[in-house]
């Protein structure tokens, strides 16, 4: 090999472990303690009911905010709150703003009723390890005025201690959870519309400035 290619290779390989650098996975537990903040450009929502047992309808929130209080020494410790905002309901529903279709899901006193209840909001209240990167997580659900605990099934997906667009330290989740919506009060059409909603959540979040 000439020296050329050789300074080549070279030059690839240190470029190659400055990248893996850059976008290595830091373990959680080397994050720093403090409050992290949900990056809304790479969060989502998502729902899905069944529809007469033959599909499951699919809809998602568009306006929601979350933090974590991030106990780097005990991650059970931590403590994640959230708010959603049930006018930003979206669903592929043909023509949905045309004929106020999500408006109507939104307000109506049936549905979300959002003019009398204008955000859904979860506390935790434990976190479990269930693996290196699982966790059930247990809090407090208030929907449509009423509060009952709730469980999500939490994969932890990585960790940056510096984000290379944001420059931040950053962490990725993934979660999962169903409910009964009859046990907040919402029974419209229950059981040809189901009772159990899955939710699929996504979501980064980013430390802070101290």
């Amino acid at each position: 090999m000439n020296r050329m290619a050789k300074m080549s290779l070279l030059l690839v390989l240190m470029l190659s472990g400055c990248i893996s650098w850059v976008f290595a996975k830091s373990p959680f537990n080397d994050m720093p303690s403090g409050e992290y903040k949900l990056d809304l450009t790479h969060a989502s929502i998502v729902w899905k009911v069944s529809h007469l047992g033959l599909s499951d309808y699919v809809a998602r929130f568009a306006d929601f905010d979350a933090s974590i209080d991030y106990n780097a020494s005990d991650v059970t410790e931590s403590v994640v709150t959230a708010s959603i905002n049930p006018l930003s309901i979206q669903t592929a529903y043909p023509l949905a703003d045309e004929k106020d279709f999500n408006q109507i899901l939104a307000t109506d006193k049936s549905w979300f009723n959002a003019g009398q209840f204008a955000s859904i909001d979860f506390q935790s209240t434990k976190i479990t390890m269930t693996g290196e990167k699982t966790a059930e997580m247990v809090g407090d659900l208030t929907f449509l005025g009423v509060t009952k605990p709730v469980t999500l099934n939490v994969t932890f997906n990585g960790a940056m201690l510096r984000q290379p667009f944001s420059g931040k330290p950053t962490m990725g989740f993934s979660a999962t959870t169903s409910l009964e919506r009859s046990q907040w009060g919402m029974t419209k059409y229950v059981p040809n519309i189901g009772d159990e909603v899955e939710i699929m959540i996504e979501g980064e979040f980013a430390k802070t400035d101290d």
